[in-house]
């Protein structure tokens, strides 16, 4: 029966919540994260209808840095995008937030302590959507010097941040130099109205923040690493119509938090979360951790692992 099913749901949730706030709190640790925010219906208490709510993520993964710190990820729920959630997510955290252009993140960075990285990414697909509508040699030109960026990422990749840095200020730095003039003097010529226009304005008003993984090698170029996570929420929608309430979007953040933390530490999520539900009941609280994804992969046979 459905409701003894949603029972079953709920009761596997409390059981996994130290689990929850145990990656929660490894991800907020880290000196960089990645955040980024999806819609999600819910469904309106008494209107027989749905409201816009939003899931969030934050992701740790330090990996192209070579970093061995475990990476992983963790999902918040509210019911709106008010800034006063990334807020309270973030309110002890320390260090390089690297994320989209979203306003809500901007207090966030006024006192000094959460520094703001951007996503070239968000970038070079305006470019990219303009190439694509209007054969503009101006977009495609943006493209070739925004992709000769990434070529040096590729060339790094896996580095450590000594010398992702050291590589970045030799070969990176002098293309940034050339490619802030160049938008700088195509903006001039076009209509200030065009989406070309719109375009170099979102590149030049965040320069600082698209340069700063020039300085920090512990940064990427991009913010993808959150846009990867996400892949699960899009791909959930499509088989849900919407979530049941604020405590059935809680429980979904919960599980995307356990299954993206499986996949990033190259699990099964199915069979971890067999794994974890099998043992959890019996384990120690003060414990916890060694249920954590990164602390049983060596006890089970990975079915595929997620590339670095």
């Amino acid at each position: 029966p459905v409701e003894d099913a949603a029972a079953d749901y709920a009761m596997s949730a409390r059981l996994l919540a130290p689990l929850v706030q145990a990656i929660r709190s490894h991800v907020l640790g880290a000196e960089k994260l990645h955040a980024d925010d999806t819609p999600v219906p819910m469904l309106a208490p008494g209107q027989g209808k749905t409201q816009t709510a939003r899931l969030w993520t934050y992701v740790r993964d330090d990996r192209p840095g070579a970093s061995t710190a475990a990476p992983a990820v963790w999902f918040a729920f509210s019911d709106n995008r008010r800034c006063e959630h990334p807020q309270s997510h973030l309110k002890r955290f320390r260090g390089v937030l690297q994320a989209d252009g979203y306003a809500g993140f901007d207090r966030l960075y006024r006192d000094g302590t959460i520094l703001e990285a951007a996503c070239w990414a968000h970038v070079r697909r305006k470019f990219y959507d303009i190439a694509q509508a209007q054969a503009s040699p101006l977009a495609a030109e943006a493209l070739t010097r925004i992709g000769a960026l990434y070529a040096i990422e590729a060339d790094i990749r896996g580095d450590p941040p000594e010398r992702r840095c050291a590589v970045r200020t030799a070969r990176a730095r002098p293309l940034l130099a050339q490619l802030h003039a160049w938008l700088e003097g195509s903006l001039r010529q076009l209509s200030q109205k065009s989406a070309l226009a719109e375009a170099i304005r979102y590149a030049l008003v965040r320069w600082v923040a698209l340069t700063r993984y020039v300085e920090d090698g512990r940064i990427e170029i991009d913010n993808n690493a959150a846009e990867r996570a996400l892949r699960a929420v899009a791909l959930g929608r499509k088989n849900y119509l919407f979530v049941g309430s604020h405590a059935g979007g809680e429980r979904a953040a919960a599980m995307y938090s356990l299954i993206g933390s499986a996949r990033l530490n190259g699990l099964d999520p199915e069979a971890y979360l067999r794994y974890v539900l099998g043992r959890i009941g019996e384990h120690p609280i003060n414990r916890i951790g060694e249920l954590l994804p990164w602390n049983v992969a060596h006890l089970m046979q990975p079915a595929w692992r997620e590339a670095a």
